[in-house]
């Protein structure tokens, strides 16, 4: 009689290590970890494990996650969750989710989960008893799997690291999840880049089997292809139809449903001239213009000309002069969206924009401090001296550099160190050496870069 192999053990990694070794490895590092996961991150010793997991789980420590918390917390209740999603983005992507991953999960014992960009399940579809048994652990629509709540897993983690990857069974940080394994692709904005959430497989052995990762980053990519489609076709549609546009009433985009299929944004991180998105059009802004949105997205309910004038000129102006360079504004918003045009008296923008730096805030508000960081590409407009530019740039900074501090893993903080805003930042340095361990090859930069600051400030 023939024996049966483990699915796993027909894709071992590469540099020969085979998938049971690598349970083995991962079960012996849980030993490391107490009842409540709060061992100290730099005591954890995890020979074995790819490097990828262990400052996984060293972020996971270091964020207190508890590994015996069998299930992960609820974030959204239905009402909430039905609405969420309902305006979310992503929600324009599901039928392509549904053909290409859905329909054949229902074959292949695997669930299909698609969350938004802080790590909150939206969707959970799949085989139905996998979906019964995936219940015991929470892992359902509304709850919140960021790395921050359960640890190591591959929806929070590929968020984490901005990229796609592979959890297998125990290198998950929660034990509850160990019998299962999961992959998982962060999906951007195709025009703006900007994260809008994760596409995950979870199941068993087969859902990190290599030609699922392909998989799932091809469906990613097809969703992309086809959200920037949808957008195209519906900003068409409200050319050819101008009458229906105006009477419509100000709304994020043309058409019924819209909101679900927009995520109008601004982006204004490590940019002196913002990158404007509506309805699938981008568009650099001058540095004016850029300052003007960046503030009216900021100010929702709008400001008079007097409160505009005193948050974008550093001096006196008059508001002749604001009122010239919003005619100009209007012009070039009129040839990319007429619905997008600022409305006076207050000046207040007619949809909704999420800037970037907004999107920050948010995650650095619930603790997604690495999500953030994610996003974080730079301080707001660096160059700008507009007094309400300043004080936003001012704070967002200041709230990144503090959430990391605090909070950050050593990775967190060398990355945040490349930016130009902490080219001399000796505490980030000082808070990363403490953090690496001890025979780290990134040691020697960060001395070196230390030891660089300590000169000049001698100097």
């Amino acid at each position: 009689m023939r024996k049966l192999v483990h699915p796993a053990a027909l894709f071992p990694p590469a540099g020969g290590v085979t998938a049971a070794l690598r349970q083995q490895h991962a079960s012996a590092g849980h030993e490391e970890l107490d009842s409540q996961g709060l061992v100290s991150p730099e005591d954890l010793r995890l020979p074995g494990l790819s490097s990828l997991i262990q400052e996984s789980w060293r972020r996971s420590a270091q964020l207190r996650a508890n590994p015996d918390n069998p299930e992960a917390p609820l974030a959204m209740d239905r009402e909430e969750l039905e609405e969420y999603r309902r305006q979310h983005p992503l929600a324009a992507i599901m039928p392509v989710i549904h053909k290409l991953l859905v329909l054949p999960s229902h074959d292949s014992g695997m669930l299909v989960a698609v969350g938004d960009e802080v790590g909150r399940l939206l969707w959970v579809e799949g085989d139905a008893a996998l979906q019964r048994r995936a219940e015991g652990m929470m892992f359902v629509p509304g709850a919140d799997w960021s790395e921050a709540t359960v640890g190591t897993s591959a929806p929070g983690t590929a968020l984490a690291l901005g990229r796609g990857i592979q959890i297998s069974g125990a290198e998950h940080y929660k034990r509850s999840v160990h019998p299962w394994s999961c992959t998982a692709v962060p999906f951007h904005d195709p025009d703006s880049g900007a994260l809008l959430g994760v596409v995950d497989i979870t199941g068993t052995a087969s859902a990190v089997a290599p030609h699922t990762l392909s998989l799932v980053e091809a469906t990613v990519a097809a969703a992309q292809a086809h959200l920037r489609v949808e957008r195209l076709q519906l900003a068409a549609a409200g050319q050819s139809a101008p009458s229906r546009r105006r009477n419509s009433g100000p709304k994020t985009a043309v058409g019924p449903g819209a909101n679900s299929l927009y995520r109008n944004s601004l982006q204004l991180l490590g940019r002196d001239q913002a990158l404007l998105s509506i309805d699938g059009r981008t568009v650099a802004l001058s540095a004016r213009h850029s300052e003007i949105l960046a503030l009216l997205s900021t100010h929702p309910a709008g400001l008079n000309a007097e409160e505009l004038c005193a948050l974008l000129y550093p001096g006196d102006a008059s508001t002749m002069t604001l009122r010239a360079e919003m005619v100009r504004l209007r012009k070039v918003l009129q040839q990319l969206n007429p619905g997008a045009v600022p409305q006076s008296r207050p000046y207040r923008l007619p949809l909704d924009l999420v800037p970037d730096a907004g999107q920050v805030l948010d995650c650095l508000q619930r603790g997604a401090h690495r999500i953030a960081l994610e996003i974080y590409r730079g301080a707001v407009l660096p160059r700008s001296e507009a007094p309400g530019i300043v004080e936003l740039r001012d704070r967002v900074s200041a709230l990144m550099r503090e959430a990391l501090l605090t909070d950050g893993s050593a990775e967190s903080l060398l990355k945040y160190a490349a930016l130009p805003e902490a080219k001399d930042d000796v505490d980030v340095r000082s808070a990363a050496l403490k953090l690496l361990a001890p025979r780290s090859p990134k040691r020697a930069a960060v001395v070196a870069d230390l030891e660089r600051l300590d000169r000049e400030l001698s100097a």
